[in-house]
């Protein structure tokens, strides 16, 4: 009996699978809504060639960027990658190498190097004559590859020659276009020539070609697993030496890329530990973190206001393995205000001024405030008054050298003398609750003539 329902199991099980099997092959077969091959060939030999119109609209889509990276303007920057024609070599090359046609590989390779070369020369030409020299956010983010661009351009690439290869294309191009953003890079690669920065132009060049590698690998990939029959015979030896080729550029390309994503990872997780670190140990009510770096093997916090303890410190200190800092050597430079902070020669130059703007900050709110309540009890006041002294036209009450001043003006035609001015005096001590206070009265022109 239990033999038998063993057996049932085993068959429900099967079914089961097979079932969910060919359910989940409906929804991810893709071979059903493949396109026609010759169709697809036709269009990718259509668009790797850069004579005529095709050349103009790339030399119009690189100044176009060259012009957004220069001002900054990031849709300005999506707009030329929208128009730019520089998708069709690269996926050219991919889908040669998958269908074995050497032909197609040629007159890719030769085109992709043309547009190459083209859009590097206007991107150069253009920042020669601009006056906006500075390097912007948008060109600086395009100089430093890492293997997050790899992935980038190898999934975008992967939609679209998805979006190529079957019917129902829909918008799929032009995201592709903008997501692996073949164009910045070339921009600041003749940013770098124009301006001699050979790091940003070396920089941006090798993320170009991340780009063009592995939009390429992922159409080589799609193709083979669209089945694309091989114009010529795949055992040849000189199409398995391409391959060699291609697998080996492929490897070379990525073991930069994720040497620079390593220690983009390190940075990220040491300075994500370090603000943990000074948050959780160091900040405390009263105080003010100017800065926290980490230098070498040195941890440096800068703080103005309530003193840290010797003690805090210590024990801060003691848990620094905690965050994985132990290698590090905590340094706490601190002072009451930032004036003295200042006059540590260890400061850089930056938090000196930062210390300086933070102290002039505070003193301008802490007068404003006072101006301001001054202002109000001199409203009050004066209000106050008027029933009391009739002859009182208004009074202003601040600080002035220290002490407390009121400046009494009487009204037109009348003044303030002897006793008057002792009782109003007297009144001002009881309702500004200051001993100590000087009135000052102040007749009118007039007032003196009569």
């Amino acid at each position: 009996m239990t033999t038998t329902l063993s057996f049932e199991k085993l068959f429900d099980m099967k079914f089961n699978y097979q079932y969910l099997k060919k359910e989940l092959s409906q929804y991810f077969n893709l071979m059903s809504d493949k396109e026609e091959e010759r169709t697809v060939i036709e269009q990718v030999k259509g668009s790797i060639v850069f004579r005529g119109t095709n050349l103009w609209i790339l030399m119009f889509a690189i100044l176009i960027a060259s012009l957004g990276l220069n001002v900054n303007s990031t849709a300005v920057i999506i707009g030329a990658m929208l128009i730019s024609p520089l998708m069709g070599p690269i996926i050219g090359m991919g889908l040669s190498v998958g269908i074995s046609d050497l032909e197609l590989l040629k007159q890719s390779l030769k085109n992709y190097g043309v547009a190459t070369l083209i859009s590097v020369v206007t991107a150069t030409a253009y920042f020669l004559i601009s006056p906006l020299s500075e390097a912007q956010s948008e060109l600086l983010a395009r100089t430093s590859p890492t293997l997050y661009d790899v992935l980038i351009a190898f999934f975008g690439g992967a939609a679209g020659v998805l979006a190529l290869t079957t019917k129902s294309k829909g918008q799929v191009i032009p995201g592709v276009a903008i997501a692996t953003a073949l164009m910045p890079p070339l921009c600041t690669a003749g940013y770098g020539l124009a301006t001699a920065q050979w790091a940003y132009f070396f920089g941006a060049f090798y993320l170009f070609f991340i780009n063009t590698v592995f939009i390429a690998t992922s159409t080589f990939l799609g193709v083979k697993l669209l089945r694309f029959h091989a114009v010529h015979d795949t055992g040849s030896d000189a199409l398995r030496r391409g391959r060699r080729v291609v697998y080996s550029i492929v490897l070379l390309t990525m073991i930069p890329a994720a040497f620079l994503t390593v220690n983009i990872v390190k940075e990220n997780v040491l300075e994500n530990s370090k603000n943990h670190f000074v948050k959780a140990e160091i900040e405390q009510p009263g105080t003010q973190i100017l800065s926290s770096q980490a230098q070498g093997d040195t941890l440096r916090v800068v703080a103005v206001g309530k003193e840290i303890s010797e003690a805090r410190i210590e024990e801060a200190r003691s848990r620094l393995h905690f965050y994985g800092l132990e290698e590090m050597e905590l340094m706490v430079i601190q002072a009451e205000n930032a004036e003295n902070l200042v006059m540590a020669s260890s400061l850089s130059s930056a938090e000196q001024a930062n210390a300086v703007l933070s102290n002039q900050v505070a003193d301008l709110q802490r007068q404003l405030a006072a101006i301001a309540a001054y202002d109000t009890l001199s409203l009050n006041i004066c209000n106050e008054a008027k029933p009391l002294f009739p002859d009182v036209h208004s009074i202003a009450v601040g600080k002035l050298g220290g002490v407390l001043t009121a400046v009494v003006t009487p009204q037109e035609g009348k003044r303030l003398e002897g006793e008057s001015v002792k009782r109003l005096e007297e009144w001002l001590r009881i309702r500004t609750h200051e001993k100590r206070l000087d009135i000052v009265i102040r007749h009118r022109l007039e007032n003196v003539e009569n």
